[in-house]
């Protein structure tokens, strides 16, 4: 089963238990994913829905803070319980010691010395960790560690 299918039977279940919020929140996804195939003229794969996800996330993320900063705690529980529901999709995140790991063997294997090498760092752990670690921390953890 792929991943959009899941997607469709989750909502379905969502329906015949009629949860709303999650209801929404996965209509919400789907909505996303066919924006992408519409815009791209494309069927996308499972590799491409997880980064609709994890781009609906991180959207969420950044939504949460504003939320908290303009004291509206209401709309940020919300959007908490959005990144719960879509956390669901992705896979597995790895760990602190698997991503300094990974980051490790990409320094090693680039031959990265300098904050010059970032961008040939940041690819080759990119393609390792994409849709299993937050790549915002990703940065600043490659960015630490070429720097010390």
């Amino acid at each position: 089963m792929t991943l959009k299918e899941r997607i469709t039977e989750d909502m379905k279940a969502a329906m015949r238990a009629s949860e709303k919020e999650r209801l929404s929140t996965i209509r919400m996804l789907q909505a996303a994913i066919k924006q992408r195939e519409v815009d791209e003229r494309i069927t996308l794969d499972d590799a491409q829905v997880i980064a609709v996800l994890e781009k609906m996330v991180k959207q969420r993320r950044e939504s949460v803070l504003a939320f908290e900063q303009g004291g509206r705690a209401d709309l940020a529980d919300k959007e908490k319980a959005e990144i719960a529901l879509l956390q669901v999709y992705l896979p597995a995140q790895l760990s602190e010691a698997e991503v300094d790991a990974l980051i490790r063997d990409a320094i090693a294997s680039t031959g990265a010395t300098s904050m010059k090498d970032m961008g040939k760092v940041m690819g080759a752990v990119k393609a390792k960790a994409a849709g299993r670690a937050d790549m915002g921390a990703v940065s600043a953890r490659i960015k630490a560690a070429l720097s010390g």
